[in-house]
């Protein structure tokens, strides 16, 4: 007899999905039965990952959206409703660093870094939310950051980022539990990526 595996019939998105711990959810959201849209900056990347998730037998979608930007996260959300018909699972993931101690730091560097990893999480949900309160159901998952919970030096456009991005949660999670939607975040530690490596 097949074994039922722990996320079938379920749809997952996962923003940043292009590399890193992003792809490392699709493909276990994959392994576990869930058809991934894969969200990621780049066309060539959300590709790359959605054809791995296609190999694991799973449908997969892609899509090239930036997460700061609020038209194009409205187009996204809009299209993957229209294609999948509703959302189970939404992985807000997408993150850049821009580190330097804060005397130096730029303002776009500030800009950058709360645009991409708060901002946007603020917009996906968003978008996805009204779906999931219809449905009465749906999973939100904010990848935030241990640097979020203790600060560290150079990163404080990214700490600040992670920190806010566990308020949101946990506000977001009052505002939709009663409509059988769970809002939790998980902070990872060091972790070798792509983008840690820069």
């Amino acid at each position: 007899m097949r074994r039922m595996k722990q996320l079938e019939n379920q749809i997952a998105v996962v923003t940043g999905a292009g590399r890193g711990i992003g792809r490392a959810i699709a493909l276990k959201f994959a392994a576990e039965g869930a058809d991934v849209v894969c969200v990621s900056r780049t066309a060539e990347n959300s590709e790359k990952v959605a054809s791995e998730v296609h190999a694991l037998g799973r449908k997969a979608w892609a899509h090239a959206v930036d997460v700061a930007d609020s038209a194009a996260v409205d187009a996204a959300t809009e299209k993957i409703l229209a294609d999948c018909g509703k959302v189970d699972i939404l992985v807000n993931n997408a993150g850049v660093t821009r580190d330097g101690l804060l005397m130096r730091m730029s303002d776009a560097d500030w800009d950058t870094v709360l645009n991409t990893n708060l901002k946007g999480a603020f917009l996906v949900t968003k978008g996805f939310s009204r779906a999931m309160l219809r449905q009465r159901s749906g999973r939100i998952i904010n990848i935030s950051s241990i640097s979020g919970l203790v600060g560290n030096a150079g990163q404080c456009n990214y700490a600040a980022s992670k920190a806010g991005l566990i308020g949101f949660t946990q506000s977001a999670a009052r505002e939709f539990a009663s409509r059988g939607i769970t809002v939790n975040a998980i902070a990872p530690g060091f972790i070798e990526t792509d983008m840690t490596a820069e």
